[in-house]
């Protein structure tokens, strides 16, 4: 509900903050993104930044504060590391074009974008020699699933995960965001939670399979899922949910994502959280990713060798001809120094 005195452009914020409750809402004007109210007040002790206030002559005057527009993913990432989502809202016309329809015409604005810790894609707010997952769990009866993406890349994985097996494969995947079904049991928010992931709750029609189903086909453009494999209706409903978020924070504009994969619970070592953590296999005691094993062996040259060497060393591989093959490419390089070298080159 709108303040008493309110202008048609507060008129205007509010109602577009209502549709995004729980996004601190950037309300471009000009060169500017705005905040108001609440928003403003957490952003400028968040970001450090002047708050001030909007119609400071009225008795309650608005909060108000505000970045420059072409400084924004800086605050977007402080923002999103101290667990925020943000609401980007822009102008979809000119002051001039909102003028034709009336000299007090408020300027045409929506939400583009929702930004959250999953779902970015500017490369300056991402580490590109690491993974960044949106990943979803989902129990459907008697059988559970986790799918994961990370749409910088396109890769889409599923696999079946009992729940026991949560912790785990979140310690391995390190997601930065987790999508769960509101009203979900409170055991796996507390293992999703402790794992230091984002949680995100989504209805249950998010997670419908038979609804998921046609979601996805409609997503890649098919008329069956069976081109890409056999999955349980958990995994379906895992992978609806993922493309159901995207959908939501993307704002219709889906990245490219690439046919699912479906992954074996024995095809990698199965590794609890505290033993990962004692191994210090990508991460150090500390947290940090110095002091690793990963930062004692990593020389890759680019940023997609240094992603798979991470997803390797996180997940060592159980089978033997895979293992055999990697083998076989190492003592290949090893031997051949004139063809590594132009490689790396």
């Amino acid at each position: 509900m709108s303040p008493p005195k309110a202008t048609p452009m507060i008129k205007q914020y509010l109602s577009i903050k209502d549709e995004y409750p729980d996004a601190l809402l950037f309300y471009r004007m000009g060169d500017f993104y705005e905040m108001f109210f609440e928003d403003a007040q957490v952003a400028s002790r968040i970001l450090d930044i002047t708050l001030t206030s909007r119609n400071k002559k009225d008795d309650s005057p608005v909060p108000m504060c505000g970045v420059p527009h072409h400084a924004a993913e800086g605050y977007f990432l402080t923002l999103i590391r101290k667990g925020f989502r943000v609401a980007v809202c822009e102008q979809m016309e000119s002051p001039a074009e909102a003028k034709k329809r009336g000299s007090k015409s408020v300027v045409k604005r929506e939400v583009v974008r929702l930004v959250t810790p999953g779902t970015l894609t500017e490369e300056s707010l991402l580490d590109g020699r690491r993974h960044n997952f949106l990943a979803a769990f989902h129990v459907v009866r008697d059988e559970s699933a986790l799918a994961w993406v990370d749409i910088s890349t396109g890769a889409f994985h599923v696999m079946a995960c009992p729940g026991a097996a949560l912790g785990p494969e979140l310690a391995r995947l390190s997601p930065r965001e987790v999508i769960i079904v509101d009203g979900a049991e409170a055991d796996w928010r507390a293992v999703i939670e402790e794992g230091g992931a984002t949680l995100t709750t989504l209805g249950a029609a998010a997670f419908d399979s038979t609804g998921g189903q046609k979601r996805l086909c409609d997503l890649y453009k098919v008329k069956s899922l069976d081109a890409f494999g056999t999955f349980t209706r958990a995994e379906v409903a895992a992978m609806a949910a993922v493309a159901e978020y995207l959908d939501i924070t993307q704002r219709g504009n889906l990245p490219l994502l690439r046919p699912p994969v479906k992954e074996g619970r024995t095809a990698a070592m199965q590794i609890d959280a505290t033993t990962r953590r004692s191994l210090e296999l990508t991460h150090a005691m500390g947290g940090g990713r110095q002091g690793s094993l990963l930062a004692a062996i990593d020389r890759t040259v680019t940023a997609a060798g240094a992603r798979l060497l991470e997803r390797r060393l996180a997940s060592p591989s159980c089978d033997v001809p895979t293992i055999a093959a990697r083998q076989d490419a190492v003592a290949a390089l090893v031997e051949h120094s004139r063809l590594r070298e132009d490689m790396r080159d």
